[in-house]
């Protein structure tokens, strides 16, 4: 009963330190995308809420910055308490709204952990500099400052992760926040966030929640005057449409978009492992992560026994309920996720894709396919397979799985695989992506280490420094130490 409550009272907007009822037109039904059960109920947001939260993260950002740098680290390190202590409340969100395991809840917190400990560094590390001049008896000082206030707007697939690898890098670095979680996640992208630094005890008014829709706002929660930072984690076509929104008005965007990760087998790799790497790589999560691997690209002397223990191991993964320890591959988030991918699958194989395992679809399950022999020029080796859908594709050399990795307007992640690590080293060196790992998974994220895309996945670097440098502004103070001499 304590856990039901746990969520049932996480489903209004949050916004000036209070929650509150949107006054949208419309109700939002929060349903679970393994049995169809509407579990909790939002009344949406609209423009004036939006309008209402962005003032509220400016007024309270004011008082924020004054606080004292360890007092707001302290805050922080209780928003970490306060997830480690509820962390089965947590995973029970995150199986019911997204359909996640508990393998994934487990993943997406530990990662939410991480980046958590990292923002709580940031308040002692608003240092300046001072820079000589080369006019006499001057001084220049450099003072890192927070932008003001950000606004963030995160995807379905990992929000708990997604949301916080912006909201609380930009606490952290002295700013407000209003955060506007995908309607599919508002609770686990939004809600929840709310409550832990609530609990945590962040100042009121200082992280406001809106949860919304397009329909309900169109571009208010971009074009608002007040933010000077507009993030998005989502899909391409979106983040295109965003970034432009936001340059327009003279907003500064940090896009993390999609992919078209390549998993690479060379001819020297450990086959066994990389059966296991590619499986991880796409899987997971029912592949709905923008660093899955969507390709597997495998020398042609290894290609046959690839595809061999490659079914096999897929074939093994328990398919079904997420609430069941067991499952390795619940259900995608909705039934146009489903129906997207049989249309990929099926136009795949009209172009001449060869379905080495074709899974049914049972509502919002999708079981898993893996479909071989494919070309660069197919649809399903050109976009983005968002589910547990892979694609195999054979090589003869080097220069032609570099040749055929790049051939994809994305770059987010990738993977090689070879017992030569300096050979692995220079080929990951070719490949147009913004992260590449030798002999890894395609999907790593770590809090000090720069995330973000190449091409049409993203603009921008989160994590670690970067993070600290995207959500600040540095500001030039001069000193003039004496008078000086002017020409008139």
């Amino acid at each position: 009963m304590e856990r039901m409550a746990f969520y049932k009272k996480l489903n209004k907007s949050f916004i000036e330190g209070k929650w509150v009822e949107g006054n949208g037109h419309r109700l939002l039904p929060n349903t679970n995308p393994y049995n169809g059960e509407t579990f909790v109920t939002f009344q949406l947001a609209n423009e004036q809420d939006v309008d209402r939260a962005y003032k509220s993260a400016k007024q309270a950002q004011g008082e924020w910055m004054k606080v004292n740098p360890y007092q707001k680290r302290t805050v922080l390190e209780k928003a970490l308490t306060y997830i480690e202590e509820h962390e089965e409340e947590i995973t029970e969100i995150i199986i019911k709204e997204l359909g996640g395991t508990r393998l994934k809840a487990a993943f997406e917190i530990g990662l939410v952990i991480n980046i958590l400990k990292e923002a709580a560094t940031y308040p002692l590390r608003m240092e300046g500099r001072i820079l000589p001049s080369p006019v006499d008896g001057k001084e220049n000082r450099l003072y890192r400052k927070p932008v003001g206030v950000v606004g963030v707007i995160s995807p379905f697939n990992f929000p708990f992760f997604l949301s916080m690898k912006s909201v609380a890098p930009a606490i952290g670095a002295g700013n407000g926040v209003v955060l506007k979680p995908h309607e599919h996640s508002p609770i686990t992208g939004g809600t929840l966030i709310a409550e832990i630094f609530d609990q945590a005890g962040l100042p009121k008014g200082l992280l406001n929640v809106v949860v919304t829709d397009i329909e309900e706002i169109g571009d208010a929660f971009i074009e608002h005057s007040i933010p000077t930072i507009i993030s998005f984690t989502g899909s391409t076509a979106v983040g295109k449409h965003i970034g432009q929104k936001a340059i327009q008005h003279f907003k500064k965007p940090i896009l993390e978009l999609g992919g078209n990760s390549a998993f690479i087998i060379l001819d020297d790799a450990d086959l066994d492992y990389a059966v296991e790497a590619a499986t991880f790589s796409r899987f997971t999560h029912q592949g709905q992560i923008c660093m899955s691997a969507n390709r597997i690209l495998v020398h042609s002397s290894l290609y046959e026994d690839f595809k061999q223990k490659y079914k096999a191991k897929v074939s093994s993964l328990k398919v079904g309920d997420p609430s069941d320890p067991e499952t390795v591959i619940g259900p995608v988030i909705n039934e146009k996720q489903a129906k997207g991918l049989e249309t990929l699958i099926n136009k795949g194989i009209k172009e001449g894709a060869v379905p080495l395992l074709k899974g049914k679809i049972e509502g919002n399950v999708v079981h898993p396919t893996i479909l071989t022999d494919v070309t660069p020029a197919m649809c399903v080796a050109q976009e983005e397979l968002f589910g547990p859908v892979v694609t195999v594709m054979p090589f003869n050399t080097d220069a032609e799985a570099i040749s055929m990795a790049n051939d994809t307007t994305f770059g987010l992640s990738g993977a090689v695989h070879t017992s030569n690590i300096d050979r692995g080293v220079q080929f990951a060196q070719n490949i147009e992506t913004g992260m590449i790992h030798v002999n890894d998974i395609t999907i790593n994220d770590e809090p000090i280490v720069a995330f973000g895309g190449e091409k049409h996945s993203g603009i921008g670097r989160l994590n670690g420094q970067w993070s600290l440098e995207e959500f600040t502004t540095m500001k030039w103070v001069s000193v003039n130490y004496k008078q000086r001499t002017f020409p008139y």
